[in-house]
């Protein structure tokens, strides 16, 4: 039934109803909490789209979004579940952080470069050993990636207490990075144009992201890696027996997946902390399963479905000041309720839609008889 619904239907029709759908539940909890719907959506919609501050804020969780989302998306292609872009991105800040912090004598650059190069290749590097468990010893992706977030999370507990750790801190963080190593502001850049731009966290990170979401629709789409990727992950018997080599689609798909997982880093370490610290992650690889998934794992929709939940991110917080009876609370069970419409129950509505969409063909047809 799905084949028969034309393409933009399942990219942009279903995930608009089940977005609907969603906002409509999480208004009947906003209702039963005495709280107006629409005015809720009103104060929402304006912490992060009425201001620029707001705007700033918003674009810059929805950077870390587009990472997460396409870190999922890249491995989902070949037919596998990346659950671990919380733990690559934690790697991915440390290889930031050496960068920042032993090579601080370079060029602000030539830093930049190399700190991208070690979040890519440190992320990728943790992503290589569930890869290599799945595709040599048969060990579920899933699993051995959940388990690899709690390794990297020790791992940097460890790391920032007893070796990284700021000389006559107690916190569990690095010193703080030099000022030619951090990554300019937006506000900043904008202002050598003579541009006026809001204080925010957005950095230059954001014109990354949308480089590679590009990056990777050429990937995928445009060349043979990519048409292999998608081979395996749709039939896995028929990429065999065209000769291609599952285990190191695998293992290639997952390092691709943590480089970008590791990115991440990029934008918080490097263009926002300016140290490294514990839980930096925050959860954005989790919630990147959810853009990924809600924008059907094409670049294009994990960038309108990170900037939703940047927007959600961003005027949640404006909601719950605004509005003390919605808590922070509340808005996670909203982001939550997009999350499960989006994914738990992204086919809900295909079947219907599609009965709709049978009998609308089969109207004129049916007339002329």
């Amino acid at each position: 039934m799905s084949s028969e619904l034309p393409r933009w239907v399942q990219i942009a029709v279903i995930p608009l109803i089940n977005l609907i759908l969603a906002f409509l539940v999480s208004g009947i909890v906003v209702l039963i909490i005495g709280e107006d719907p629409v005015e809720a959506v009103g104060i929402l919609i304006w912490g992060a789209f009425g201001w620029g501050e707001g705007i700033g804020y918003t674009l810059y969780y929805t950077t870390n979004f587009i990472f997460t989302g396409l870190a999922f998306a890249v491995a989902y292609h070949c037919g596998l579940f990346n659950i671990g872009a919380e733990g690559q991105a934690y790697l991915g800040g440390l290889g930031v952080a050496l960068v920042a912090l032993y090579l601080d004598f370079l060029p602000l650059p030539i830093i930049v470069i190399l700190a991208i190069a070690a979040a890519a290749l440190f992320g990728a590097a943790w992503a290589f050993i569930p890869a290599y468990l799945q595709a040599k010893r048969g060990s579920h992706v899933v699993i051995t990636t959940i388990m690899f977030n709690f390794i990297a999370s020790a791992l940097m507990v460890y790391l920032l207490v007893n070796v990284m750790s700021a000389p006559g801190k107690m916190a569990p963080e690095s010193r703080s990075f030099v000022e030619g190593a951090r990554l300019p502001f937006m506000y900043t850049a904008a202002g050598w144009f003579g541009i006026p731009m809001a204080k925010s966290p957005l950095n230059l990170t954001f014109i990354w992201a949308l480089i590679c979401s590009f990056g990777v629709w050429v990937l995928i789409w445009r060349t043979r890696l990519g048409f292999e990727i998608r081979t395996n992950g749709i039939n896995p018997a028929a990429a065999v027996y065209a000769g291609m080599s599952p285990a190191r689609l695998t293992i290639i798909a997952m390092a691709i997946s943590g480089g970008l997982a590791g990115f991440l880093a990029v934008n918080e370490i490097l263009g926002v902390q300016h140290r490294l610290l514990l839980d930096f992650t925050a959860g954005y690889g989790f919630v990147g399963i959810a853009v990924a998934l809600m924008g059907r794992s094409h670049p294009l929709g994990i960038l309108f479905s990170a900037l939703l939940f940047g927007a959600l991110y961003q005027g949640g917080a404006e909601l719950s000041f605004e509005k003390p009876a919605i808590t922070r609370e509340m808005i996670v069970v909203i982001q939550g309720l997009v999350i499960l419409f989006a994914g738990a129950l992204e086919f809900m509505v295909q079947p219907r839609l599609a009965a709709i969409y049978a009998r609308l063909r089969s109207a004129p047809s049916a007339g002329e008889g």
